[in-house]
């Protein structure tokens, strides 16, 4: 099969021929027809994830297709059904799956991470009968690719762990594509959201899937070294610029005066110091923040306010197979639109280049490997 590797971390991108994985036992292998390009798959590049065990390595964990062969103990799928995944694989079988929280097991495992990825023609999957998720013949298969990391992730962080409510004030901090979803879903769910971010166009975006207010950030100094651009393009905007409101000098007061006092819920939907900050700040008393965008490394947080407003900070870690009926359903219905993330689609040979330069692009990029 063709796939996009590299042999070492931070190292070229390759489009190369690989030989075709097989199925474990209780696993699956998926013709991929279409997977996301994700600031995570940069994370594991550049030798951020220690997931990554061992190399040459395929990148990819967003992903759709096509159930192309089954392990002899797969007993609830065969070839030919079309399906998405979670990005966390669970065993199905340890403490944490028992209780229902498969997205935290102790067994995982993460295409893209613990093996190989779907940036590639094929992907194998394990314990297919716990992870994979039958798709909706009218759903297409970008669609639900998309699904299988930042939205989903932005679902479950809004809906369970945000436990969002109508009315409530919410704040994203970065409008990639998983601040985007988070976006669409709180406002969905009748939330009063305000966005969070330094580029124009990603503003635009987010007014356009349900943001009452947009607040202009500045670049946050403690940026590691070394990352790219984020996704959400954060970095110094001049104040003033068209559809966004304040100036970027402190987003945390800008966002408590919109409130009247802080937001009910605030996300960190980028993963770096100063917006995990920022977000914890935006608060009023007894509000929650959630992380969602992976931090590098240690980050100090100020504790005393956590404990002064008695504040719930809050970790959201994808989304269970089980899980993915009510979003299925909400997606169906028109309640929720991730295909009006997809922003741009790309073949295998652009998948190198675009995950080098992960954030220049606002929305979702899809890559088909077939095309």
């Amino acid at each position: 099969m063709r796939a996009v590797i590299f042999e070492e971390f931070g190292a070229d991108l390759e489009v190369r021929e690989v030989p075709s994985p097989e199925p474990s036992p209780g696993g699956a292998v998926i013709r991929v027809e279409a997977t996301g390009l994700c600031r995570s798959d940069w994370h594991g590049w550049q030798g951020h994830d220690a997931d990554i065990r061992t190399l040459p390595h395929v990148p990819g964990h967003e992903l759709a297709g096509v159930v192309e062969s089954v392990g002899t103990g797969v007993g609830s799928w065969r070839a030919g059904d079309r399906v998405t995944v979670p990005f966390v694989c669970a065993c199905g079988s340890c403490a944490a799956c028992v209780s229902g929280n498969q997205q935290v097991c102790e067994r995982q495992t993460q295409p893209g991470f613990t093996h190989w990825g779907s940036f590639a023609e094929y992907v194998a999957i394990d314990n297919a009968d716990t992870n994979l998720v039958a798709l909706p013949e009218e759903m297409t298969f970008t669609t639900a690719a998309s699904l299988g990391c930042r939205f989903a992730t932005a679902f479950r962080a809004v809906t369970a762990v945000g436990r969002i409510q109508p009315d409530e004030w919410v704040a994203v901090h970065g409008c990639g594509g998983v601040g985007l979803s988070a976006v669409m879903i709180a406002a969905a769910a009748g939330a009063r959201v305000i966005a969070v971010d330094v580029s124009p166009q990603a503003l635009e975006l987010a007014r356009r899937f349900g943001a009452v207010a947009c607040v202009t950030a500045a670049a946050p100094p403690e940026t590691a070294p070394g990352f790219p651009a984020p996704e959400t393009a954060f970095g110094s905007v001049p104040p003033g610029t068209p559809g966004t409101d304040g100036d970027g000098a402190d987003v945390a007061t800008r966002i408590r005066d919109l409130t009247s006092g802080g937001a009910h819920v605030s996300i960190d939907a980028l993963g770096a110091p100063g917006t995990c900050v920022s977000s914890i700040e935006s608060l009023r008393r007894r509000g929650r923040h959630v992380q969602i965008g992976l931090l590098p490394g240690l980050t100090a947080l100020p504790m005393n306010r956590v404990i002064g407003y008695e504040l719930e900070l809050l970790g959201s870690h994808g989304m269970a197979a089980h899980a993915y009926p009510a979003m299925l359903k909400a997606v169906l219905d028109g309640e929720l639109r991730p295909d009006l993330l997809l922003t741009r689609s790309i073949g295998l040979d652009e998948a190198g280049p675009a995950l080098a330069a992960i954030g220049s692009v606002p929305g979702v990029t899809m890559i088909l490997p077939t095309r």
